[in-house]
């Protein structure tokens, strides 16, 4: 994996998130009594043999450095987040974190594509240390995949550009990038968000970019009339301009989390009698200490996700439950989500709900058409 850059996108604040993104991170969300969003990424690029990944974020940066240092830097050997302009001053604090940390010298970026012109020497490098590929990857999206497959046929192709596509119902393509290839696995259409869409076939918004080639049309961008983003400017421009552009297809599970309704969903999938994520694929990084448990429900192959120190007085169906959490005397949840710590009162009757921190309910099912497969 020598020369492979890989940069993780983490700079959104959540707002569509509802309660959930209130007072945190969206990439911090707790996901699946497991892990937290960013965390499928990072584990994705550590199991791929890649040493490190560079973190670009802008909103409360300091707040997530600080939880990914602890979190991931120095329990994984020969594994590092590094987090650009401000890797140096973790990197001499082993053990512990930094007092303080360098004054922002960049403007705030306006979109994806600003992170990585804002960060460019960190993002390409320089000389001999000048990266030939760039993975660049979301810190919102729950997946399992080995990048190593998709990197090297990427370099055998010599292509410009490999992005990641999977396969969905029609009627959900209107959320995302839509894409269609010719029969070489050309790349022939993108389009973000179409009001009609062609195709049953979505960009899975991670990507392999020769390095120069990414560099080249970030710069003829630069000062142009644009939205400053990867999907709506930089791959469109990259396809006007002939560049060879080829599709690789994710068979397996992978899900935008980007709504309450989807991320309510998505634990939903994952309590299925064939789980789209196995308990054993999610990064262990919540209360690692603590063990988790699969809880059969009954016959029809549901079962619930429950941390072993859950203080259960109540019932517990179809649920997915944090270290910390207590279930009150008679109290019974079914097809909710109980975050690390929330309490649930005796005798309460919860169905189809998220239950935070503080004890608030974010009650879940809105219509369904909004809310991809």
């Amino acid at each position: 994996m020598d020369g492979v850059r890989t940069v993780l996108l983490a700079g959104g604040e959540g707002r569509r998130m509802g309660p959930l993104g209130h007072g945190r991170l969206k990439p911090l969300v707790p996901f699946g009594g497991t892990s937290r969003l960013i965390d499928f990424s990072i584990a994705n690029v550590h199991r791929s043999g890649l040493r490190d990944v560079l973190l670009l974020s802008q909103y409360e940066e300091r707040r997530l450095m600080d939880d990914l240092h602890l979190v991931w830097n120095g329990l994984h050997h020969g594994f590092r987040v590094d987090f650009g302009p401000y890797d140096a001053v973790y990197r001499s604090s082993p053990g512990k974190l930094p007092e303080q940390v360098p004054e922002r010298t960049w403007p705030v970026e306006r979109g994806t594509a600003d992170a990585l012109l804002s960060k460019a020497e960190y993002v390409f490098g320089q000389g001999d240390a000048g990266a030939s590929e760039i993975l660049v990857l979301h810190a919102d999206h729950v997946y399992r995949f080995d990048y190593g497959r998709m990197i090297r046929e990427h370099r055998a192709s010599k292509a410009a550009l490999t992005l990641s596509y999977q396969r969905i119902e029609r009627r959900y393509v209107h959320l995302f990038g839509m894409v269609e290839f010719d029969r070489n696995g050309l790349l022939t259409v993108f389009e973000e968000k179409p009001h009609h869409p062609t195709s049953d076939l979505v960009f899975a918004a991670f990507c392999v970019f020769d390095a120069a080639t990414l560099r080249r049309y970030l710069e003829q961008l630069r000062g142009t009339d644009w939205q400053h983003d990867i999907s709506r400017d930089v791959i469109p421009a990259m396809l006007a301009g002939g560049e060879l552009i080829r599709g690789y297809e994710v068979k397996g599970y992978w899900e935008d989390i980007g709504t309450v309704d989807r991320y309510h969903r998505a634990h939903r999938g994952l309590l299925r009698a064939e789980p789209t994520l196995a308990l054993s694929d999610m990064p262990l990084t919540v209360s690692p200490e603590v063990p988790r448990r699969l809880v059969l429900d009954g016959p029809g192959g549901h079962a619930s996700i429950v941390a072993a120190d859950v203080a259960n007085e109540g019932e517990i169906v179809n649920s997915v439950v944090y270290p910390g959490a207590r279930i009150g005397v008679g109290a019974h949840v079914a097809d909710c989500v109980v975050l690390p710590g929330a309490q649930v009162p005796d005798g309460a009757r919860l169905a189809s709900a998220i239950v935070l921190e503080d004890g608030s309910v974010q009650q879940c099912g809105a219509a369904q058409e909004e809310v991809a497969p």
